[in-house]
């Protein structure tokens, strides 16, 4: 605890109005800790909880979504500002996938999961890793990450989609987006390229560090497969198998 005091001033014998710059740099660093922490929990970086019911989920306008998608509300704002700059140059964003909790994405892998079944398991695991994440260890479920446009790579190599994709990448950052996975060329794990998924980094950082401080294997449970987790390391190779450009990795 901080305990923060002010001096007599013996002129008027009345408590000083002087501000010790220091003191009032420790008490907002203190203030935005204390709102960074309670605004996590291993829950919510499982994603176990309704964002629907969530207050600092928001709803994506129609214009912007193929679909029905919520979105963390500062990540949204930051995609309104990135999607009117993209516009002025003639380019289209529409987000196609957003927040997915864990019911979600647990509903997804067991459908592959079903869908691979002529595979052993951990052939079946590592085949529908290749572009879907395991419950308790997607980035959607932050609700900081997006899916734009299409979800096939060689969308984004000719045509409009080359020129969505180069926008993207010369501009996102400006946002405060990032595309996380990236070429697996140099030394990259995890998931394949994903030209599509973009993740809004002032949030998912911290999201994502919270996540290495405090989830272990005991906590990836309750779907089919969850006991090759550890066995496949999901944590180091998937979960922190982002960009070495954008992430906090272990």
């Amino acid at each position: 605890m901080i305990i923060f005091s002010c001096k007599e001033d013996k002129s008027t014998k009345e408590p000083s109005k002087k501000v010790n710059p220091i003191i009032s740099k420790i008490q907002k660093e203190v203030s935005k800790e204390i709102v960074e922490v309670n605004d996590i929990d291993k829950n919510f970086v499982l994603g176990k909880f309704n964002y629907r019911k969530d207050t600092s989920f928001v709803k994506v306008d129609n214009i912007h979504a193929s679909k029905t998608i919520y979105l963390k509300k500062e990540a949204y704002n930051s995609f309104i500002k990135m999607y009117d700059a993209a516009k002025t140059d003639n380019i289209n964003l529409k987000i196609i996938s957003g927040t997915r909790n864990f019911y979600e994405q647990k509903s997804i892998l067991e459908r592959k999961w079903q869908k691979y079944e002529n595979l052993s398991p951990i052939k079946r695991a590592q085949k529908i890793l290749e572009y879907s994440s395991m419950p308790s260890t997607s980035r959607h479920h932050w609700g900081t990450d997006m899916d734009l446009n299409n979800l096939n790579n060689s969308y984004f190599d000719r045509g409009v989609g080359a020129k969505e994709y180069q926008w993207l990448k010369e501009n996102a950052g400006k946002y405060g987006f990032h595309q996380v996975y990236t070429s697996k060329a140099n030394g990259r794990t995890g998931y394949n390229m994903e030209k599509w998924h973009w993740s809004y980094m002032p949030l998912a950082k911290q999201y994502l560090k919270f996540y290495n401080s405090y989830i272990t294997y005991d906590d990836i449970t309750g779907f089919k497969g969850a006991e090759l987790a550890e066995e496949i390391n999901i944590i180091k190779s998937f979960v922190n198998g982002i960009s070495k450009d954008v992430g906090e990795t272990r």
